[in-house]
């Protein structure tokens, strides 16, 4: 195409661009009128409360729309003697974008949500398979484009149809992913790959495991498969929820702007630890009590503790009627009883199906003598059952439980015989016992026990899908708190083996999928990176082989990185240096370190005059974190301060320094005074 046409079909995209601007303003104000006519509308109480809510929610959701591009790609299909496998889009032309913009409910849309069917051909199609697309174009935009049509600087056309790809990779597209990053986390719905759109499209009663190495944006993948659902099942998902999961709060900051800028608010984006705080966290556990109370086989011994409490019945039961008395026989009782701890339900059902069951017998009597009983008749006789029910089935706490077998040494051996050794019940039990439960001082492992006793006394209410990211790090009682909440409904799991950091975490995934309750979920490894450059990778992957996992090795398909290895007497002086140099070119920089090395570079680096920040500042240009919260997060420029150091520092030390190395999506300074740990 000579220079003439270039410009003129450029000039016809902005002012498609401009006209998309219009019509989204009007949608926008739609959205508010309808907020006010809604109000106004004749409708029963219930039904106008949820109208209303829609409408709000609808307005409120078009409001906060983030300003930027309005679309990022267009696919043209071939013409209707050219293709059958275009089928109804023959000869039509579609805009792609973050969310569908049209003028009209009813009128074609100017621009076609990113998730909306016919958008697949966009990410999947190729000259081998173009799916009956003719020409595929995507539009490169000024960095940090507010959405103004003069920041839509050019296109790339591949014409699909006549079997012509790009011979190498897309320029606009490789630029869009290198582009420097300060701030949260971007969403990548420009630039989605084949093999992440598959995950992304997946059908919402599947669950699905991705390990992805670093860089191939398997959180990305998480998110947007998130956002897709919203879109593709919204009364499915509107019915159970979504749930997206995350290993910290910074982690949860940095994703934060994902979801809305996709269109998508009001998705709860949690922690397993803010899932289950029962209580603040007031203690800390030695290593080892950690490590038991993590461990699966507490379940069986929580278990036992809860149903220990359920006692046969010492004698037969006399309900007092006016001047007759009800008699239910001690084997009756015992037979019932019996029966409803073989049914196994949670035990504040079972509780209410003793109960049921002693009542029915007794009405039962009282019917065959004169009638029909009313509820309030049966309400009175279940007060005289009472006593019995608390003496055979009683009513406990999570806490109750769990204080009883921490304080008592020979409840806990009752319980744990057979499962865990002398020297784990001693790591468990209390030194200094509190006076009863309710001054108890709970630690975070605690937490977990207390939520896996709930789930035992009453199920939990669950989700329609769980997204959960960094799940290698879960320990089996932390993977059960989930599996409770997703027991009919379906998972998301992201993660890498290589970089598990906890003492307890998965080394491998059929264990870890069978402890969330979806043991039959399809592992699906992502290898090929797109975020870190082939030169951190390679240096990565020589630490790879060191750890105790089988994953499959990483590649990249960017070669413009850059790696420096900086030995030196003074890696402080060095790491101030290299994050000086990396401060006089564009994008983030984080300089990564041993937690305990961390004071001492903060007051060098603030000698320097570079204040740094902390992680939880996403958009910093200079930020200072310790090593055991790097992971999740991404920086242009990454300076990680003696390796030694840091690998040394803790258990899972190696895969500590593996999720250090792998933060850098540009450019990585090894500062070292010592050999390297690879």
């Amino acid at each position: 195409m000579n220079a003439p046409d270039l410009r003129h079909a450029l000039a016809e995209e902005r002012s498609h661009h401009d006209h998309c601007r219009t019509a989204l303003a009007a949608m926008v104000e739609g959205a508010h009128e309808q907020v006010v006519v809604g109000e106004h509308a004749s409708a029963s109480g219930a039904d106008a409360e949820v109208l209303g809510y829609e409408l709000r929610s609808r307005a409120k959701e078009m409001a906060e729309l983030p300003e930027g591009p309005l679309f990022f790609g267009r696919i043209d299909f071939a013409g209707v003697r050219d293709s059958e496998v275009a089928g109804d889009h023959r000869g039509q032309s579609y805009h792609i974008g973050r969310l569908r913009i049209t003028e009209h409910p009813a009128a074609p849309p100017l621009v076609v949500d990113w998730r909306a069917p016919v958008s697949r051909a966009f990410y999947r199609a190729s000259a081998h398979d173009p799916q009956g697309v003719a020409v595929r174009r995507r539009f490169g935009w000024a960095p940090g484009s507010r959405g103004d049509s003069a920041d839509l600087t050019g296109y790339e056309d591949e014409l699909l149809g006549q079997g012509e790809e790009l011979s190498g990779p897309s320029a606009l597209l490789a630029e869009e992913i290198e582009r420097p990053r300060v701030g949260p986390m971007r969403d990548i719905a420009a630039t989605i790959q084949p093999e992440q759109d598959e995950l992304v499209r997946g059908d919402l009663g599947l669950s699905v495991c991705v390990q992805g190495a670093p860089g191939t944006g398997k959180t990305a993948v998480g998110l947007h498969r998130a956002a897709y659902l919203l879109y593709t099942y919204p009364q499915r998902i509107r019915r159970g929820g979504l749930l997206i999961l995350g290993p910290n709060r910074t982690f949860l900051a940095y994703i934060a702007e994902v979801l809305p800028s996709l269109g998508e608010t009001g998705v709860r984006q949690s922690t397993v630890d803010d899932e289950i705080a029962r209580h603040p966290v007031r203690a800390v556990d030695e290593p080892r009590a950690a490590a038991v109370k993590h461990d699966a086989r507490m379940a069986r011994v929580l278990h036992r503790a809860l149903y220990a409490r359920v006692a046969l019945p010492a004698d037969s039961l006399a309900v007092v009627d006016g001047s007759y008395r009800w008699r239910v026989s001690l084997g009756e009782l015992e037979r019932i009883v019996a029966d409803v701890r073989d049914e196994a339900p949670a035990y504040a059902t079972g509780r209410e199906r003793v109960q049921t069951r002693v009542l029915a017998l007794v009405r039962d009597q009282a019917e065959r003598r004169s009638g029909t009983r009313t509820y309030a008749w049966l309400q009175k006789m279940g007060r005289q059952v009472r006593g019995f029910l608390d003496a055979v089935w009683p009513k406990v706490t999570p806490e109750e439980v769990l204080a009883g077998l921490l304080a008592d040494p020979a409840a806990l051996a009752a319980a744990a015989e057979g499962i865990l050794t002398a020297g784990e019940q001693q790591a468990l039990v209390w030194a200094k016992p509190p006076r009863s439960f309710k001054s108890a001082k709970w630690s975070a492992a605690d937490l977990v026990l207390l939520d896996e006793l709930a789930g035992l006394i009453e199920h939990p209410e669950g989700y329609g899908h769980i997204v959960l990211d960094e799940a290698q790090d879960l320990s089996p009682m932390q993977a059960r708190v989930i599996a409770r909440r997703a027991r009919f409904g379906s998972l998301t799991v992201l993660g890498d083996l290589a970089q598990g950091t906890t003492p307890w975490a998965a080394r491998n995934w059929p264990g870890l999928l069978a402890h969330l309750g979806k043991p039959d979920a399809e592992v699906i490894p992502l290898t090929t990176g797109f975020r870190v450059p082939e030169a951190v990778v390679e240096l990565a992957n020589r630490l790879l082989g060191t750890l105790d996992v089988m994953v499959p090795a990483a590649r990249s398909l960017r070669r413009d990185g850059e790696l420096r290895l900086l030995p030196g007497p003074d890696v402080v002086a060095a790491a101030v240096e290299a994050a000086g140099r990396a401060l006089e070119r564009d994008g983030s920089v984080g300089v990564i370190a041993a937690d305990a090395q961390l004071p001492v570079l903060r007051a060098a680096l603030t000698a320097a005059g570079f204040d740094p920040s902390g992680p939880e500042e996403t958009a910093a240009r200079l930020t200072l974190l310790p090593a055991s919260l790097a992971k999740g997060l991404e920086y242009d420029h990454v300076v990680v301060v003696e390796p030694a150091a840091i690998a040394e520092a803790e258990e899972r030390g190696r895969e500590r320094l593996y999720v250090a190395l792998t933060r850098a999506v540009s450019r990585l300074d090894v500062v070292h005074g010592r050999e390297l740990p690879f």
